[in-house]
């Protein structure tokens, strides 16, 4: 049996959900979808540039949580640079049925 998800602290509170190539109409792209979860560690990591400590503090998450994060949101931003996709952010959430 998997853990429970623990609630994580997050301060972003974004205005605009999606970003995409310019000249691309939606209908023609794929999409990349960056929870708010990975949004603040890269507002925290990235933006902020705060360390790995002290960011994981203010999410109130381990460090390794942290970095999974970090490293998550890091490739789905690539990939969709790269690959002219849009990110889509949004609030992911998890029901547990149990």
């Amino acid at each position: 049996m998997a853990r429970p998800k623990t609630f994580r602290r997050i301060a972003v509170n974004p205005e605009v959900f999606f970003f995409k190539p310019q000249g691309v109409p939606m209908r023609f792209l794929e999409q990349v979808d960056l929870s708010l979860d990975e949004l603040e560690a890269v507002r925290l990591g990235d933006f902020e540039e705060y360390d790995m400590i002290k960011a994981a503090r203010k999410m109130q998450i381990s460090k390794s949580t942290f970095q999974r994060l970090l490293s998550s949101s890091h490739k789905k931003i690539a990939d969709a640079l790269i690959e002219g996709k849009a990110i889509r952010i949004h609030k992911i959430i998890d029901f547990n049925y149990s």
